[in-house]
């Protein structure tokens, strides 16, 4: 029988662990940054020590495990699967706008089992398993039943590459004039995390990675919240849209294009 708060209390220590790292460095105009995919998708040390301080507690206190982080890829072959994001929101966190996570989660063959969220700045932290209620530093946490697309604020997100920008920016034309208001704020982990707590009503982007959004998922998911994968579309990647049962459907048809 899996042990879900066994795994959740070490993810939250892993969580932490990298939290220390990217508040110790946060504001430092001396990180060394490289750019990945594209000269906007950028790495910094910050990136590489939070994943280390990461690694390093799975090693301890999970040394069987598999992990897939953003930066070191993905190593081991166990039965379980950690999935971790040690700083989403980089370009956040180099321009010192303080909203970015850690994000950290475990999964097996059936699915996500639990699931953190820790903003460092603004000292939240967001759990869930999979059987249990999802909270915010140890409060539960529950996404208020919105009814109405109108009156829905909605998170999303872009990508680093400019083609996929432009369609994306279709997108917002047809979203936009039908709800309350668009955010940006720039990570996906919180993104997910503020629909759970009733921040957004509604989040939708293409081009994510599982690190992006593993962990805000299970949380949305136990917040009440319906989780829909987007298909990919001909150069359109996968990806998400999260809202309420009574708003998801109409969201996802303007997503599409429908």
């Amino acid at each position: 029988m899996i042990d879900e708060s066994g795994l959740l209390e070490v993810a939250r220590i892993a969580a932490q662990a990298a939290a220390e790292e990217l508040r110790a460095r946060f504001g430092d105009q001396g990180l060394r940054v490289r750019s990945k995919t594209t000269p906007t998708d950028l790495v910094s040390d910050a990136d590489v020590a939070a994943e280390s301080a990461i690694r390093a507690v799975l090693a301890e206190r999970r040394p069987g495990d598999a992990i897939v982080g953003e930066e070191g890829g993905a190593t081991g072959t166990g039965e379980l699967r950690w999935v971790v994001d040690p700083l989403d929101g980089t370009v956040n966190y180099l321009f010192g706008i303080p909203a970015f996570a850690v994000s950290v989660a475990c999964e097996d063959a059936s699915g996500t089992l639990v699931g953190v969220v820790l903003d460092p700045i603004r000292d939240e932290c967001f759990t869930a398993t999979q059987s249990g209620e999802p909270q915010v530093n140890d409060t539960p946490i529950r996404s208020p039943e919105r009814g109405d697309l109108a009156t829905s604020m909605i998170a999303t997100g872009f990508s680093y590459d400019a083609g996929l920008r432009a369609r994306q920016a279709a997108v917002l034309e047809r979203v936009l004039p039908r709800v309350r208001d668009i955010r940006r704020f720039g990570a996906a982990a919180l993104d997910l995390s503020w629909c759970a707590c009733g921040r957004f009503d509604g989040y939708y982007e293409r081009g994510l990675h599982a690190w992006d959004v593993t962990a805000g998922s299970l949380i949305a998911e136990r917040a009440g919240l319906e989780v829909r994968e987007l298909p990919a579309n001909g150069d359109d990647p996968e990806g998400v849209v999260v809202a309420p049962a009574a708003v998801i459907d109409e969201l996802y048809e303007l997503v599409v294009g429908g």
